[in-house]
């Protein structure tokens, strides 16, 4: 059956390897509806390093549109399904290695997890972020300022003049392809894969539509070859040492609370535990000093314009935050990759610029991660405090079993801002919802 595939056109091409191309290309999400494109590049720069290139897609779900929908539910599946197809599509043809090309939220988890369970030479290549959005007044705008907009919308009483500054608020947030822009799950966890050595240097912050991300899918071939050649492996690069860094990287940044989530389940994927107990461990040693949004200022094309997150991991790395002795997909050591890197593009500088922070002068003290327990959650939980709340807070509660009510409650001006209110959302957990929901638009509405 092979002979009639468009990867064998003689015996011997039997003789070289036949490595997957997976991406998660879908054309009515931002974050991947340009995914099949890189994915044909990659496959071409298998087929130019003389290796087979099969090319197949899987599902996804984008958090941003399907979020305060019932449409939300299928959300945390989809990783898990994405896991799934990638291990059934590679398990089951025999392929000797993979490329995976994830765009949204769920997305890197899931084809990590893949790449896990097979352990077969394999590596990473992120879609990349979006450029950021403006209009009048706004020149940073992504994803959670439309959010944030219909919030405004309501304070400044459901005007015309409020309605023409919604209107253009969410008509140029998403100005193309690529990941929502700030510091969200899908950056958060791009990132995390960088710094556990399963992309190429840069991936996590090369924009969706730069030259940069054009050029790494061409020099996949290459890098697969290398990971072929010397049987290099995921589970010899993500390591106990590995999670720690992409621990430690995530709370430097203020990442998404959902990177507890996801790297739990990709350490399990390689046979590693990691807990709760882990994060706060880390983020009891690690301060927060990126002015990232959604709690900050900047998105991550500004992290690409100062030099990306390797210039950030090798600054981590200078000052003894991570383990530069862990190895990547390069064949070369996480130290050797931001060596060649900083010797390229020059180190991290504080000068003329407020989106990094220099350690000794953190934006907080420890991490903005911090592991909940008590009557509320005693099997724990995730809260994300960036050092803006203060210590302590003393309020009503207002608690809503669906989140349409709470909705309703905003517009109908029942709550209102700067009244000291805690608004929980019940019923929205494995069970409840059912799978897991994020309520991020409506948190965003309170933001506003």
């Amino acid at each position: 059956m092979l002979y009639a595939t468009d990867g064998v056109s003689s015996d011997d091409d039997f003789q070289k390897a036949m490595v997957g191309v997976a991406s998660v290309w879908y054309e009515g999400n931002p974050c991947n509806r340009h995914l099949l494109g890189l994915g044909q590049a990659a496959k071409k720069s298998l087929t130019d390093a003389g290796i087979i290139g099969y090319q197949f897609g899987t599902v996804g779900v984008s958090d941003g549109i399907s979020m305060g929908t019932r449409g939300m539910s299928y959300s945390l599946q989809s990783r898990d399904l994405i896991a799934d197809q990638v291990e059934t599509a590679a398990g089951g043809h025999w392929l000797d290695g993979m490329v995976v090309i994830p765009g949204c939220d769920k997305n890197m988890p899931g084809v990590l997890m893949a790449l896990g369970r097979l352990n077969r030479p394999g590596l990473m290549v992120y879609g990349g972020t979006i450029r950021a959005g403006s209009c009048a007044g706004a020149p940073q705008l992504d994803i959670v300022s439309a959010f944030q907009a219909y919030g405004q919308y309501l304070q400044d009483g459901k005007t015309e003049a409020a309605e023409r500054e919604r209107y253009d608020t969410i008509r140029h947030a998403c100005p193309g392809p690529g990941a929502c822009g700030g510091m969200y799950t899908a950056n958060t966890m791009a990132s995390a894969a960088e710094a556990m050595g399963m992309t190429l240097p840069g991936s996590s912050s090369f924009p969706a539509e730069s030259a940069e991300k054009e050029a790494e899918c061409r020099s996949i071939g290459g890098v697969m070859r290398g990971l072929l050649e010397k049987n290099l492996l995921p589970r010899d690069i993500m390591t106990r040492s590995a999670f720690e860094n992409a621990m430690v990287l995530t709370m430097i940044l203020g990442g998404s609370t959902n990177a507890v989530l996801h790297l739990i389940a990709i350490a399990h994927s390689v046979g590693i535990e990691l807990t709760l107990d882990d994060f706060q461990a880390v983020s009891d040693r690690v301060p927060f000093i990126a002015n990232l949004k959604p709690s900050g200022q900047y998105v991550m094309e500004d992290v690409y314009k100062l030099g990306g997150i390797p210039k950030i991991l090798a600054y981590l790395l200078k000052n003894n935050l991570i383990d530069g002795e862990t190895m990547t997909v390069t064949g070369l050591t996480l130290g050797e990759n931001l060596d060649r890197w900083t010797h390229k593009y020059g180190e991290l500088s504080f000068t003329n610029q407020d989106i990094i922070r220099p350690l000794e002068k953190p934006i907080k003290e420890t991490g903005h991660l911090r592991i909940l327990r008590g009557n509320l959650a005693p099997g724990g939980a995730v809260a994300k405090i960036t050092g803006k709340e203060g210590l302590g807070f003393t309020g009503k509660a207002r608690a809503f079993d669906i989140e349409d009510d709470f909705v309703t409650a905003v517009e109908s001006g029942s709550i209102k801002k700067g009244e000291k209110t805690v608004v929980v959302l019940r019923y929205l957990g494995p069970k409840g919802g059912p799978v897991s929901s994020w309520a991020l638009d409506s948190v965003t509405m309170l933001r506003a």
